[in-house]
Order: C-alpha cells, then structure tokens, then sequence
C-alpha cells in the first residue's frame, strides 16, 4: 500500500462525521401520512388553470345570448287581428268556413284521388279533423262505368273535365282508384298578409302527399301559377328509405310563373328533416308568416325556419323567364303593373288542408323504390290500382294513412283588410 492512501475505516469515520452535521427531513408526518411539501407554498399561477376555464364558460354563455337576441330582433314583430281559430271541439265544421272540395280532377297534377264530401274521408273525431283516404268502390273500376258529379250538383269544380271520370276496360282507363279529401276555407277565412298556424300530425303509407297550402282568392294576375301559390307544408308517407325524402322531410315553397311551363317553384323550395325521428310521429305547429316585405314558413317555433323569401326584388326578375314560351308565345310580365316586390303575393290567400294519393306530374320519381306506375302511361290510375296489395297495406299498418288536425288559427296583418 502506498503512502498516504486512506484506509476504508478513514473513508467510514468521515462519512459519519458529515452525517451528523446534516439534517435530513422526515419521510412522514404521521403514523401512515405521506409529506406533501407542495403544499405548503402555493404556486400563484396555479388559479388560473381554474380561472381561465370560467372565463371561457361566461364569454361563451355572452355570445350565444348575443346571438339568440339578435336572432329574435330579426323576426320581426308585426301586430295582427285574429280572424279565425277552430280546435273541433265542437265535432262539426261550419259550413260558413269550410268547404270540401268534390272532383276528380287530380288539381293539375294528375292525383289519382276522388275528393269528396262524405264523413268516410274528412270527419271530427276525439276533438280532431281527420283526412284519411280510402280505397274507391271496386264496381266502379273493374267494368266500364262513369263517374259524373255534377248530375246531384256536388262538383265544386267549374271544369267538366274535374268532374266526370270514366272507366273503359278497353283502353285501361279508370275511375279515381281511391277516395279522399281537400277542405279549403274560401268562403269563409282569408288573409292578405298576417299568420297561419296548423297543429297537425301527417300520414304515413306509400305514395300518400299530405299538404297544408293556400291560393289567392282571386286569380288577379291571371291563372296558376301567376297568380302564386304558397306551399306551407307538404311531403310523402313513404319510410325514410325513400330517396326523395319521405315521412322524415317535409318541405315549403312558393309557386310563381307567367304560365305553368315557367313555374319557378324550384328557386325557393326548401327542405326540413326531422332530427332522428319522422314527422308523422308526432304533432307538430306548421307555420307561415307573411308580410309586404317578406313571407316565411317554419315548424313549431318562429326561429325554426324552414324557407324565407325577402320581398326585395320584382319576382319577373328573379325568374329571369326566358323571352317566349316552348310554342313560341311571347312570355310578358304579369306583375309589373303594381310596382311592388311582393306581387303576386300581395292578394288574399286562403287555407286548403289534403291528402293527396300519387300523380303524375313527378312528385314520386318513376322507377323508385319500387313505384308501381309510370307518369307518361295513359294508364298510370290502372297502374296504381292493380298493385292496391302493395301499397294499401302500408297505410293501415301505420296508422290508416290519416292527416290528424288539432287546430286552425289564422290572422290579419294590422293595417290591412280592415284589421
């Protein structure tokens, strides 16, 4: 060993010497409780992890009032005078009001229902309007026949050809294959501006197309569609599945044209869907509110819109109509003589409540989801009616096909026919 080297008892005795004049901290401040110095001294930026989130929370809480208050402000309020409310307790409908409508026209569309005016297809029950259609009488259908109403004077139609149907087993043609209703309040209950509301539940079952809708009293700037039509609420009992949109998707729109070849329905058709649901699950506040500087529909709430349109712009220019129609015609501008942006929504309007079965103008796109006939065929009724096994079925198994209304209520803008 070398001089000098420590041994391994100097190294141990120094060591214990350092030791002693250290003073090493406890592990525990008591009988199984664990040191925690970190909390003894708090760090000054620890409140803000608690802070900042609160913070985050109020401003977020500010905005989305900001929002639903400046939401409301944009409805705007207008004063209006009640002019008509029913709810049906009273289990009859007052003929001063309501009229069902009786023909077999299809309203232009090629519908292949018969409207009537009996109990079995428009009737009070439990405190509710009921439109339900039914299967038209066989006897009518499988030999030659012929429909006339207006020989007992029911056809509320001026066209003959809205009130007589005929049935020729040599060509295929039929009498309306179904039955059903369309009550409308022309008589009795219009509005030139104001509010409508309906509380309804809408029918389900294949190729049914309930609508709740309203036409001008008068033909003012002359026949459909220039005179305008107002599409509340429409849609199809088909099931979800439909590609078209079916009992899950209702839609509004407006229809105005210089003649039907230039209805320009599609520049303001809008489409709702219901949010994990359908909407004949239920009832439901279908809604309009129109003034002289604008005209929205929405569902159960104000602020649930489902179209808008402004009253911003002559409707001959947002069409932007071609010069002529396809046999050479020269189109003209119905609604300049007014100078107003509104026309032709600047007339009194009426409510019409039906359930419509099929047509022919499109309304269910020919080769989907197993649709039964085709538009074009001049024996789309015999179509529909041969595959009753079919579709009949789908409108029994889901509540009869039915519309049921719980109540009507419409005003009158203040300042206008005579509110």
């Amino acid at each position: 060993m070398a001089v000098g080297t420590p041994t391994e008892s100097t190294f141990q005795e120094a060591l214990r010497e350092q030791n002693d004049e250290i003073e090493l901290p406890t592990r525990t401040n008591a009988k199984g409780e664990a040191q925690r110095p970190w909390l003894d001294k708090k760090d000054p930026r620890e409140k803000w992890v608690t802070i900042i989130p609160l913070l985050g929370i109020l401003v977020g809480l500010i905005l989305s009032g900001i929002i639903v208050y400046d939401g409301l402000q944009t409805v705007q309020q207008n004063s209006y005078c009640p002019i008509f409310e029913v709810d049906f307790a009273t289990g009859t409908l007052d003929p001063k009001i309501w009229t069902k409508e009786v023909e077999v026209g299809g309203f232009g569309n090629g519908q292949f229902e018969e409207t009537t005016n009996t109990d079995e297809n428009a009737f009070i029950q439990d405190g509710m309007l009921i439109l339900k259609p039914t299967l038209q009488n066989p006897s009518l259908i499988i030999i030659n026949n012929t429909l006339n109403l207006t020989q007992d004077g029911s056809c509320t139609s001026t066209g003959w050809a809205n009130c007589v149907a005929i049935t020729n087993t040599t060509n295929g043609t039929i009498i309306n294959p179904v039955k059903s209703a369309r009550l409308n309040t022309k008589k009795g209950a219009s509005i030139k501006f104001g509010r409508v509301e309906v509380v309804a539940k809408i029918p389900a079952g294949n190729w049914l197309w309930p609508a709740i809708w309203m036409l001008p009293v008068n033909n003012t700037y002359g026949p459909w569609p220039a005179s305008g039509e107002i599409d509340i609420m429409e849609s199809r009992g088909n099931n979800y599945t439909y590609p078209q949109g079916g009992d899950n998707i209702v839609s509004s729109t407006l229809h105005w044209g210089p003649d039907p070849d230039n209805d320009a329905w599609w520049m303001n058709n809008v489409k709702r869907e219901a949010l994990h649901t359908t909407w004949n699950a239920d009832f439901h506040t279908y809604g309009l509110e129109w003034s002289e500087k604008y005209i929205f529909t929405y569902i159960d709430t104000r602020l649930l819109q489902v179209l808008y349109t402004q009253f911003n712009k002559p409707f001959w220019q947002r069409g932007n109509f071609p010069p002529a129609a396809p046999n050479g015609t020269r189109l003209v501008d119905p609604w300049s003589q007014t100078g107003r942006d509104s026309t032709p929504f600047d007339q009194e309007f009426y409510l019409i409540l039906d359930v419509a079965v099929g047509s022919t103008n499109g309304w269910f796109q020919d080769g989907v989801q197993g649709k039964p006939w085709v538009d074009a065929s001049p024996t789309a009724m015999k179509e529909f009616w041969d595959a009753r096994f079919q579709w009949y079925p789908t409108w029994q198994q889901q509540g009869g096909g039915e519309m049921a209304i719980k109540s009507v209520k419409m005003w009158q803008q203040k300042g206008y026919n005579g509110c």
